[in-house]
């Protein structure tokens, strides 16, 4: 794990290994700071080591929720492109490589987008099942794993939301991405020895 996170500095990012989704999300709260402005991204891991809920319920940020029931799609769009610009945005990824690269896809791109530029500082929690050896089984996993449960998860979400399930592996994962560095500490990820997320 040390030879991880010291390929990570190399690359730019502001890496953190922690035990337990309790201490991730300790840590996690440490890069919220009253006033800030935050995107998300959609991101099984947030939810479940309890970071969503955290910053839902933070009534001292300006959150861009486009996960809010009951709101329009044209409302979901806007907040999507406001996340985009946010002090903080907060999101997984769908693979990271042991040489460093960030492996992503989304069907809309706004995480991408962001994950690449926009928002001053991106903050990704990542689940050690998520860690991948090298760029080719990064993206069979996006394919493989994270696009067949993400559909799943989309489809269950837009029924909750009364819409219609719309979502498949076709347009589920429209825009790839791998980033192999960023500007320094820009981009700060926390690893977390527990299975999480897609």
């Amino acid at each position: 794990m040390q030879q991880l996170l010291d390929t990570l500095k190399q690359c730019g990012y502001d890496p953190y290994f922690v035990q337990t989704r309790q201490e991730a999300l300790e840590l996690s709260k440490t890069f919220i700071k009253d006033g800030m402005s935050v995107g998300l991204g959609g991101s099984t891991t947030v939810s479940e080591i309890g970071l969503l809920d955290e910053i839902v319920n933070n009534k001292n940020i300006t959150l861009f929720n486009q996960y809010e029931k009951g709101i329009s799609m044209e409302e979901n769009t806007k907040r999507r492109r406001e996340g985009m610009l946010t002090d903080l945005y907060v999101t997984g990824t769908n693979a990271l490589t042991k040489d460093g690269k960030l492996v992503n896809a989304d069907g809309s791109g706004n995480r991408v987008a962001a994950l690449i530029f926009g928002p001053k500082k991106v903050l990704v929690v990542i689940g050690i099942n998520k860690i991948v050896e090298n760029l080719d089984e990064g993206f069979k996993r996006l394919m493989e794993v994270a696009a067949v449960k993400n559909v799943d998860r989309m489809n269950s979400k837009s029924i909750e939301m009364g819409k219609e399930p719309r979502h498949n592996l076709d347009n589920i994962a429209n825009k790839f991405t791998y980033i192999k560095a960023d500007v320094q500490n820009r981009i700060s990820i926390i690893i977390v020895n527990e299975e999480l997320g897609y």
